[in-house]
């Protein structure tokens, strides 16, 4: 399954065009990277990537329609795949792309 394309168009117009911002095909979804940390993305599976803060992510996987990102088989940690019904919403979309928006910027850039 190819990911969604409204979905992405969503998010393109939510985060700033500026240099820091890249787009790449990733996991056979397209990933949204602030200097080269992914931040959210739209997937292969459906709805939302998310890399959030750590200390975020317990109280997060509580909310409904959020689920741990897995990969190959194994939990990715502080990675969170968000259902497309929980971002349906406009605002609700807005909240999750800032909060992995956020935290990839917190992070140190990545060497190209």
């Amino acid at each position: 399954m190819a990911y969604d394309k409204v979905l992405a168009d969503r998010i393109r117009e939510l985060i700033d065009p500026t240099p820091e911002v890249s787009e790449k095909k990733m996991f056979g979804g397209l990933a949204f990277l602030i200097n080269g940390n992914m931040a959210v993305a739209a997937s292969s599976k459906g709805g939302l990537l998310v890399r959030v803060d750590p200390e975020e992510s317990t109280i997060l996987l509580a909310r409904e329609h959020v689920g741990t990102m897995v990969m190959g088989g194994r939990e990715m940690n502080n990675w969170l795949r968000v259902d497309g019904a929980a971002v349906a919403d406009d605002a609700a979309l807005d909240e999750w792309v800032d909060r992995g928006v956020s935290y990839a910027r917190s992070l140190p850039p990545k060497e190209k």
